[in-house]
């Protein structure tokens, strides 16, 4: 049965603490997805500089002990005190990376070359998309990169019912044009339930 919530804005960091609180997180995998494992490798295989890397709406925040242990510089934030309170609970050592902040107020100590997405911009109502997107391309500089996960449909009757809420694939790729250009594209393997079948590994690199 799902639980009762008291709180339906998405934009409001109480309707996120509620769902933290109850234990009701179907976005949440539990584990580091094969995407990000796979592009950590390649890194690591190229011998390439690690990068400084924010995680917006970190949720659980289960990439964070990983990218650390890989030598990444992480920082996560969310708006939820809820959900920071729950990663930093689960991540030991890392959870000093985990930080209670606003997305769109949040200021990093140092340039950013790379942005981790996974059901950040899918839980925001797609009033907020061209936000997301806006800044986004202010925290990156030119070549640095926004990788991860994106739900995405290529359908025109997207329900307005959410989060996680569709986007789809040509209004994306409408936001990100003046921005960013997409250099890898592929199918998720380890998609969970809620986002089964829309789910999309990119990377997109700043212009």
């Amino acid at each position: 049965m799902t639980p009762q919530f008291s709180h339906r804005d998405p934009n409001d960091p109480e309707f996120w603490d509620e769902r933290f609180q109850q234990g009701f997180t179907p976005w949440n995998l539990g584990a580091v997805p094969l995407g990000l494992r796979d592009f950590v490798h390649k890194l690591e295989r190229a011998q390439k500089a690690v990068p400084n890397c924010l995680i917006p709406g970190c949720g659980h925040a289960h990439e964070v002990g990983f990218l650390s242990e890989a030598g990444w510089q992480v920082t996560a934030i969310d708006f939820s005190l809820a959900a920071v309170n729950t990663a930093k609970a689960q991540l030991g050592q890392s959870s000093e990376r985990v930080q209670h902040a606003d997305f769109f107020q949040f200021t990093p100590n140092a340039p950013l070359s790379l942005i981790y997405e996974r059901a950040f911009f899918c839980a925001l109502p797609p009033a907020m998309r061209e936000a997301v997107v806006e800044r986004w391309a202010k925290l990156l500089p030119s070549g640095a990169q926004l990788i991860g996960y994106f739900l995405l449909n290529d359908t025109d009757d997207l329900s307005k019912k959410g989060p996680p809420f569709h986007t789809h694939v040509q209004e994306f790729s409408a936001l990100m044009r003046p921005y960013f250009v997409c250099l890898e594209d592929a199918d998720v393997s380890d998609s969970l339930a809620v986002f089964e079948g829309k789910e999309r590994w990119q990377v997109w690199q700043r212009i």
